[in-house]
């Protein structure tokens, strides 16, 4: 029996967790950390019996809500007692193929070769080394030799071809990951920053943030600026040497940003003209988060490559996936060629089982239809917080929303780093947690409240959530005055 399973108390918990526990994205002299003992629904509580409404899904991940641990914990047993693991390094085995060909029966057009890694961050890392070795393999610059059967052994013969083509394009404030590629594809210059230099080389280009936009711009010309400067860029960095275009089809970071009409076909005739093969980072908004299994189909992005995670499996186990066309797959299919990458974990049996359940109650429940039957709903809740003068902008779609903070909106000024401080993380997120709900409260880029609540929310968590930040952002905006 584990010691959270036996007698130990929530003090000795709490005594543990600050003497051996070390959080991610946590300022470790900060304080006793909140401990999380159980969830149902869109519902966790904590070691002091607290509930909370989680309006993030965890981390925009848990799609299916906290209520299916035991059917998708019995799939898990099931794998476990069959085969508790084997790798896919030169081996398949039932889970990695179904799941392969499940995932590839869901994606847009012929995405439809899976490549299985543990996370976000190693799909966005895979992708961009898949980026890299595709127009290698295809161009002949990189070749396997001497690989016997099983053997798990690359060789890159003559080295980076001149003009190779290993640059990649991705957009400002943008959240990509955090191991070196995909922190290196990652437009948050505060966390590039600590880490430099990163892995050559990466510009970043104009998110598609409207708010802070001239007033008087139509959305034609925005999306004509923002194509223009792409295609700028591109040129800059010499089209011959350019691999990949990383997007998400709706950005996280800043605040939901949503393309204006035409950009992503404009983003799709660029990649084509410079042959540069366009990556849909879907980590987020794959697996129902905006009401289709992709929201590449929604947008119609036709992507080459696709970086998912989170959703794939509600977050109840840890995977994730690189999806590819048939364009892309076709150089590593002759005999001399491999992509030279591998996981450890990728595909790992237990993961697939808990993935394959989780889209089988997906279909069950009939989640996309229910996030696109409620989303006006959602919506039209949340803007009622349009009223406070302290938020200025809604912005999202299908259950993936934030609202942007302003000092004034008449002119849409923004709070200073020290005011967001103050207002953010001294203020708005503890008392948030303090009333029992569970969001972010972010300023990578402009201040936001982001909202993400699991799929299965329905107006009786939207009426929640909206009247608790009502209260607390009227408080927010009593205490800036």
């Amino acid at each position: 029996m584990s010691i959270t399973q036996g007698a130990t108390s929530a003090d000795e918990l709490q005594r543990l967790a600050n003497d051996h526990l070390w959080l991610h994205f946590t300022k470790m002299g900060g304080g006793e950390p909140p401990i999380i003992v159980r969830g149902d629904g869109c519902y966790l509580e904590d070691i002091q019996g607290n509930r909370y409404l989680d309006a993030l899904a965890g981390l925009f991940s848990v799609n299916l809500g906290y209520g299916f641990g035991e059917e998708i914990g019995q799939a898990a047993l099931e794998q476990m007692r069959e085969l508790p693991f084997y790798t896919n390094w030169t081996y398949a085995h039932p889970r990695a193929i179904e799941l392969a060909a499940e995932v590839a029966s869901l994606a847009p057009g012929d995405l439809n070769r899976v490549f299985f890694v543990s996370g976000g961050s190693e799909a966005v890392e895979s992708a961009w080394k898949l980026a890299r070795q595709y127009y290698a393999v295809r161009e002949g610059a990189t070749q396997t030799s001497g690989v016997e059967p099983g053997e798990m052994v690359g060789r890159q013969v003559g080295g980076p071809a001149p003009g190779r083509k290993y640059k990649a394009i991705a957009r400002n404030i943008a959240y990509h990951g955090t191991t070196f590629g995909a922190l290196s594809i990652n437009g948050i210059e505060a966390l590039r920053t600590p880490f430099e230099p990163l892995v050559p080389e990466v510009r970043h280009v104009s998110n598609t943030n409207r708010y802070h936009r001239p007033v008087e711009e139509t959305e034609e010309e925005f999306t004509a600026f923002l194509l223009e400067e792409l295609e700028q860029t591109i040129l800059e960095m010499d089209p011959e040497t350019v691999c990949l275009v990383h997007m998400e089809p709706i950005q996280n970071a800043g605040g939901s940003f949503v393309a204006p009409a035409g950009y992503w076909r404009g983003v799709r005739e660029l990649c084509d003209k410079y042959d540069i093969l366009l990556c849909a980072d879907e980590v987020i908004t794959g697996f129902g988060r905006v009401g289709h299994w992709f929201a590449s189909e929604r947008y119609d992005i036709r992507p080459d490559i696709v970086t998912s995670a989170k959703g794939l499996s509600s977050s109840y186990g840890a995977i994730g996936a690189v999806i590819a066309t048939d364009r892309v797959m076709e150089p590593f299919l002759d005999a001399s060629s491999m992509y030279t990458h591998g996981i450890t974990f990728g595909g790992h049996p237990v993961m697939s089982a808990i993935a394959l359940k989780n889209i089988e109650i997906m279909k069950r429940e009939r989640i996309m239809e229910h996030v696109l039957a409620n989303e006006d709903a959602f919506r039209s809740t949340l803007a009622q917080l349009l009223d406070l003068p302290i938020v200025g902008d809604l912005r999202g779609t299908g259950y993936f929303y934030a609202l942007e903070l302003v000092k004034d909106k008449e002119t849409r000024e923004t709070f200073s780093d020290e005011e967001c401080e103050t207002l953010l993380r001294e203020f708005l997120s503890p008392r948030l947690f303090e009333k029992g709900l569970i969001c972010r409260a972010d300023d990578r880029g402009d201040p936001v409240v982001q909202i993400s609540p699991p799929l299965v929310a329905t107006q009786s968590e939207f009426d929640e959530m909206t009247g608790i930040l009502g209260d607390v952002l009227a408080e927010a905006w009593e205490r800036l005055q």
